[in-house]
């Protein structure tokens, strides 16, 4: 164990830049990472606000954190597709390998998953950790770090395509414009959709997402988000709806928008058990599918990244010094309707 720096939740509304003791051995298979940017999750302020998200309770001081970027510092024996001074990003949840969760491909649902900022396990904001080499990955020299620490949330936008089946042509809607439903509008044009409805209740983040081409926004203050749909349908339906705002709300009219035969991917979670149009459903032969993390999608989106398809950088906000990390989460509480990524850079690496 090593003595380090961390930003550390102590127990619900309480954060403390403090000193914590942390795993730095390299051991085969694992490389250490210097930290350089690391985004503030939703899921983090969560746990922050509550202490708790469903089963997993903040019950002793955790390190916050999962979103990551940084530097290869050292390697451990046995690595060979890095080296010391490869700029990597991290995927933070480690599976058992043999569960039969993973041995189907379907990793990121195995129950023993080890999930950084996830109780009781410690997440990256810290200066350095000790990662599996499996699971981290090389950028492109054209990649910064602020993007590398994207990855993580724009993989599930890639696992929520995925999971749309997408055909290309097809018209996507979205419910909710914050980070993770911008990220999944930008996955599913990348992914072959010809359009994609935004629809959120705040404007300047609608105002964010129409800059990308292809994003159609609807503030549904103003504009019934149904009429809209049938209005760019010429009355057909949405070929994919995704749901990625968790309000329970969204789920009373869902049903009006997909086309018969469409698909609903479910990526916001609510909080409460909601009620749910199964006749609406049949009667369409309506396909719903869910989305926990993702799996087997960094590549791709590092890829998607590099390869200009998709510009991450217009989503970031702001970012903080790692000295004002408690700063950075408190802003997020405040939910600013201009801001959707905000970040911690924790080391100037150049």
């Amino acid at each position: 164990m090593a003595r380090v720096r961390a930003l550390v939740l102590e127990k619900q509304h309480e954060l403390n830049l403090r000193e914590i003791d942390m795993p730095l051995e390299v051991g085969p298979g694992m490389v250490r990472i210097a930290i350089h940017t690391v985004g503030v999750c939703g899921s983090d302020v969560h746990y922050y606000t509550h202490g708790r998200i469903g089963p997993f309770i903040v019950n002793e001081p955790m390190v916050l954190g999962h979103e990551a970027s940084g530097t290869v510092v050292e390697v451990g024996a046995g690595v060979s597709h890095l080296k010391v001074g490869d700029r990597v990003c991290m995927e933070p949840g480690i599976p058992d390998a043999n569960s039969r969760a993973s041995r189907l491909g379907m990793y990121n649902v195995d129950p023993a998953v080890r999930f950084w900022a996830t109780p009781p396990i410690h997440g990256v904001l810290t200066p350095e950790v000790v990662h599996p080499a499996n699971y981290t990955f090389k950028l492109p020299d054209n990649v910064s770090f602020a993007e590398g620490a994207m990855v993580e949330p724009f993989a599930i936008g890639m696992q929520a395509a995925t999971k749309a089946r997408i055909t290309p042509g097809d018209t996507a809607v979205v419910l909710g414009a914050g980070p993770i439903g911008t990220m999944v509008a930008l996955a599913a044009l990348a992914g072959g959709c010809a359009r994609v409805i935004v629809a959120d209740l705040a404007q300047p983040k609608l105002d964010i997402a129409a800059r990308y081409q292809g994003i159609i926004p609807v503030n549904i203050r103003d504009t019934p988000l149904a009429e809209k749909v049938a209005e760019v349908t010429e009355g057909w339906g949405a070929d994919v709806v995704f749901e990625c705002s968790g309000a329970p709300k969204a789920w009373e009219t869902i049903m009006d928008l997909p086309r018969p035969g469409g698909c609903i991917v479910v990526v916001g979670l609510p909080v409460e058990p909601i009620k749910v149009d199964i006749v609406a459903a049949s009667t369409k032969e309506l396909r719903i599918e869910n989305v926990f993390r993702y799996a087997h999608q960094y590549d791709r989106a590092i890829a998607l990244i590099g390869s200009g398809k998709v510009d991450l950088k217009p989503l970031i906000s702001e970012t903080f010094a790692f000295e004002d990390a408690k700063r950075a989460f408190d802003r997020a509480v405040e939910a600013r309707p201009s801001d959707v990524k905000l970040q911690i850079r924790v080391a100037d690496q150049g």
